[in-house]
């Protein structure tokens, strides 16, 4: 029977995906935390934002991929923030709808020029790489 090790090009390989993965969040999540979000934050804002309109709880929950209960969480943290508001649903009264208030878009925007920063610092860490053949490979990995 073969033995498998644990060792070698493959593992490197492995741990420099996750390595590299962990940096690239903690620089985002470092750029956000500088202007008071955290990346959960600042997705829920951004769907809001680009949404145009009071969304749902569960179409949030939706267009985040988690669950609900994750979801009204989340609400209820970046509503004590004053950054978002729940307003009841016109069309359905059990229902309720989360917008992004002025400060909510105000912080999103702020948060977007942060994510836009440590973008054009990464790219500029991958200049001279084949970005087609790197994004194949990890889109691969799905």
């Amino acid at each position: 029977m073969s033995r498998q090790t644990f060792a070698g090009p493959d593992r490197e390989l492995m741990f420099s995906l996750i390595n590299g993965a962990r940096a690239v969040e903690q620089r985002l999540e470092q750029a956000l935390t500088a202007v008071g979000l955290s990346m959960a934050k600042f997705g829920a804002l951004t769907h809001l934002a680009e949404a145009g309109e009071p969304l749902t709880l569960s179409e949030c929950a939706e267009r985040m991929t988690c669950v609900r209960s994750n979801i009204t969480q989340l609400m209820d943290r970046l509503e004590a923030e004053g950054l978002v508001r729940r307003i009841e649903d016109p069309s359905d009264r059990r229902a309720v709808r989360a917008e992004v208030t002025p400060l909510g878009a105000e912080r999103q925007a702020a948060g977007a020029k942060e994510m836009a920063k440590v973008q054009k610092q990464l790219a500029a860490t991958l200049k001279g790489m084949d970005r087609g053949a790197l994004r194949r490979a990890l889109a691969a990995i799905k």
